[in-house]
């Protein structure tokens, strides 16, 4: 039988098109010098690789460990995918494997889609009766992807109304150079504000001088037009 790392790849080739092998390296920035440098695409939309992944949701973690070193973008999204998908099982035991494996990886785990559609289910979730230390570890990591899973993953609590880990993060990354985080934390933010549109306005109004204008734009979004005139304006 053919591993299970060439049959996945070749199922995900079959839905591959030349569109798609175009665009995707320039989208997700793989040029060098970008943050996405070397990466290489098949060229897939994610509703063919969620297609894939569904199929093949029972394979094992050390085959999901092998996916995850392929050179193949949607083949190590498909690992992510599957890993989501068997984190719904409530199974403690597979899901703290799921959590271990999942941060184990994080250096492959190397784009923005990849992180956003992966880490508030195996690492938010799984961390919503614990301690979330290992988001603020994240968080001052030198990887890049590192922070972006440590911002990310607060979904998770913020869709079940805990929020303080969204607001302490965003006071510890704040100063984050790259405009892949600022992005990252004004849409935590933003989503945070839709649970508690005041807490998010005095947050912004104590914080818009330092804000990057990337942040502070996602973070005000759904406020209207006069409250966001007024949060836009620097102290």
């Amino acid at each position: 039988m053919k591993p299970i790392i060439g049959l996945i790849t070749d199922e995900l080739q079959a839905f591959s098109t030349e569109e798609k092998r175009e665009v995707l390296p320039r989208f997700f920035k793989t040029g060098k010098g970008e943050y996405g440098e070397g990466d290489h695409f098949l060229g897939v939309a994610v509703p063919d690789t969620r297609t894939v992944a569904k199929q093949h949701k029972d394979i094992s973690l050390n085959e999901i460990r092998n996916l995850m070193q392929s050179e193949w973008h949607e083949v190590r999204l498909c690992a992510l995918l599957i890993m989501v998908e068997k984190s719904k099982k409530k199974d403690e035991t597979l899901r703290k494997q799921l959590f271990d494996l999942y941060l184990s990886q994080t250096s492959r785990i190397n784009n923005w889609d990849l992180v956003d559609l992966s880490c508030r289910f195996i690492v938010g979730e799984f961390l919503l009766d614990k301690s979330r230390d290992i988001l603020y570890q994240l968080a001052q990591s030198p990887l890049l992807w590192d922070n972006r899973i440590a911002i990310v993953s607060t979904y998770a609590f913020i869709r079940k109304g805990q929020l303080d880990d969204t607001y302490v993060l965003s006071d510890l990354m704040m100063k984050h150079p790259h405009d892949l985080m600022h992005k990252a934390i004004g849409w935590m933010l933003r989503e945070a504000g839709k649970r508690n549109p005041e807490r998010l306005y005095d947050y912004v109004m104590n914080h818009r001088a330092e804000m990057p204008r990337t942040m502070l734009r996602f973070a005000i979004e759904k406020f209207g037009p006069k409250e966001r005139s007024v949060l836009m304006k620097r102290v």
